[in-house]
């Protein structure tokens, strides 16, 4: 089990510095997005130690264009956090997380997602996925809309610990925030999320 997250089943807790629940205030909350971030880079600092290989150095660059140039046999989080250590050709930034529209940063968002995504013992069919998903979107916020900004975020913690919303519970409070007033719609968002923490407690007795 790794110690960059919560376990499977483990309690919601609440941000010191956003007051919502860990990892959901990403990334406007400078704690939940150091969260988020670990999640990839404490998985890439042990890949390093089994490769025997010092960060900063030359051959940790090597490793990340090797492990970028064979996603499918590696843990997604190393091919995302393999994917920030390469700078773009066009854009100049981190490999994959550019700006809308950036050729080279498109096409290597697309390829991480052949990556390994292994769901752990205890959590619902697909949760891995989700964590991914649902983190990606967060650490690479300048390609989607604020509505699902906003619902992926808050859905992370719960992923984290384990559970997803069903796609049906998803998508009708993805509708519902949609067609809300712009002023309505984190309340609503929070409002769904709190009723799938309710859930999952229940599942969870």
């Amino acid at each position: 089990m790794s110690r960059h997250r919560p376990a499977v089943g483990a309690p919601l807790r609440r941000c010191a510095e956003c007051g919502g629940y860990e990892y959901g205030g990403a990334p406007a909350c400078d704690t939940c997005r150091a969260l988020v971030d670990d999640i990839v880079e404490g998985e890439w600092s042990a890949f390093l130690r089994r490769w025997d290989v010092d960060p900063g150095q030359d051959q940790e660059k090597t490793l990340a264009e090797m492990v970028t140039a064979e996603p499918d046999r590696h843990d997604w989080r190393i091919v995302d956090a393999a994917y920030d250590r390469l700078t773009c050709p066009e854009c100049g930034g981190r490999l994959s997380r550019g700006p809308v529209g950036c050729p080279a940063c498109d096409l290597a968002h697309g390829f991480r997602y052949a990556a390994v995504e292994t769901d752990r013992p205890g959590a619902r069919p697909g949760n891995e996925h989700g964590v991914r998903v649902n983190g990606s979107v967060v650490r690479r916020p300048q390609v989607t809309s604020e509505d699902e900004l906003l619902v992926r975020r808050l859905v992370l913690p719960l992923a984290l610990i384990g559970w997803l919303p069903s796609t049906d519970q998803a998508q009708r409070a993805s509708t519902l925030i949609k067609r809300a007033p712009a002023g309505e719609r984190a309340r609503l968002a929070e409002q769904a999320v709190e009723s799938w923490i309710e859930q999952a407690l229940i599942e969870r007795a």
